[in-house]
């Protein structure tokens, strides 16, 4: 399934100065000073072509700042009028939008928790409705890729047509280097879904200190994504917002150099013709994996039957031990990633348990299985 969105190219909306595109500015603007310092700063290194800032900030809590509010849009007006820097500001309300549009800020981005409510996204696409504004939207907090692409619906339901997708990663009960986990998967599928639209990483939420952007910030590009948006300040030691994960002006600028920006496609004849016959390779294996998970599988009926007829319990604890400790042995004898190996071997485990269930159900009524499973009546 295809999704069906009705987008302009992000080259037909936005100048991108240099490759790869390049939205940066202060995590929050926190007085007129600080914002054009680190707005004349990011022009100067000619890497950056839309200047960010938050103005009004969502706070878990409450007594935290909470962005320094309107005043900030006449210091964003500024800065773009002194730097040539088109303006991106977060928007949640309807009198965001207003406030932002009256300001001549060029740019909105919806954040990860706006997106995760969608009478918010209603509230904020029909304050849109009449405009021709850029939007952006972040997924949102929890790895839910429908509420991701009902929010881009809504916006492009508007009457929006210059839409991006921010990838920002996605909360986590497990503890890991990361502020928040990328899963790649996640923002690889929406690509999939809707390949001609924009993708924008951000690192900086993902890793949540600097020390982890460059190497986010070069997956991304290597995963085809059309640029990246980093948090700047002119001294992030002193910054009243996200510090750790903010970098100054002069490390973006080394840091975007350092960068390596390649070309999803080549004109390259004898690379095409190689890349053609290792695909085929690639097809041929794909064919025999699932011909291989089929007689997987209808072996795994034949087992789901003869338990059945022995009144035997589906699950054996102890089987499912062996299958993983073989599996991940021989996984790293072929220098496997050990948790794709787990993961994929849990999915085919699942779906041969499920095929059991099927079996061992068979001709019951729906109560019935409720009354097996379970123990009690229904």
């Amino acid at each position: 399934m295809k999704l069906n969105l009705n987008i302009q190219p992000l080259e037909s909306w936005l100048n991108i100065k240099n490759e790869p595109l390049i939205i940066s500015g202060p995590c929050s603007a926190e007085t007129e000073e600080q914002l054009l310092s680190t707005a004349h700063l990011l022009a100067a290194t000619g890497k950056v072509s839309v200047l960010r800032a938050g103005i009004w900030k969502p706070r878990t809590r409450p007594g935290e700042f909470e962005g320094i509010g309107s005043i900030g849009l006449e210091w964003l007006k500024r800065a773009k009028a002194e730097t040539g820097l088109p303006t991106a500001v977060e928007v949640a309300t309807a009198k965001h939008v207003e406030e932002a549009l009256a300001a001549g800020v060029d740019i909105l981005w919806i954040g990860a928790r706006s997106t995760a409510n969608p009478f918010t996204v209603q509230e904020i696409a029909d304050a849109l409705k009449g405009t021709d504004i850029p939007v952006l939207i972040k997924n949102p907090v929890n790895p839910d890729i429908s509420l991701w692409i009902g929010a881009l619906e809504r916006i492009n339901n508007a009457g929006i047509t210059k839409i991006g997708a921010i990838h920002r990663g996605f909360s986590s009960y497990e503890k890991s280097s990361f502020r928040n986990e990328p899963m790649w998967e996640l923002a690889i599928q929406l690509k999939t879904l809707c390949p001609t639209l924009p993708i924008i990483n951000d690192p900086s939420h993902i890793c949540g200190n600097r020390e982890l952007i460059p190497y986010i910030a070069q997956k991304a590009l290597d995963l085809d994504m059309q640029g990246l948006m980093i948090e700047s300040h002119i001294d992030p030691s002193v910054a009243w917002t996200d510090a750790k994960q903010q970098v100054t002006p002069s490390a973006l600028e080394e840091l975007v150099s350092r960068l390596s920006v390649r070309d999803p496609e080549s004109n390259n004849a004898d690379f095409t013709d190689k890349l053609v016959e290792l695909r085929q390779k690639i097809d041929k294996i794909d064919d025999l994996l699932i011909q291989k998970l089929g007689e997987r599988m209808a072996i795994v009926e034949k087992i789901g039957e003869y338990k059945r007829d022995n009144k035997v319990t589906i699950l054996q604890v102890n089987r499912w031990d062996e299958i993983l400790k073989k599996g991940s042995a021989f996984a790293k004898a072929l220098k496997l990633d050990l948790n794709f190996t787990e993961k994929f071997l849990e999915l085919v485990h699942g779906e041969s348990i499920r095929k059991q269930t099927e079996i061992m159900n068979e001709g019951k009524t729906e109560e019935e299985i409720v009354e097996a499973t379970s123990g009690t009546k229904a």
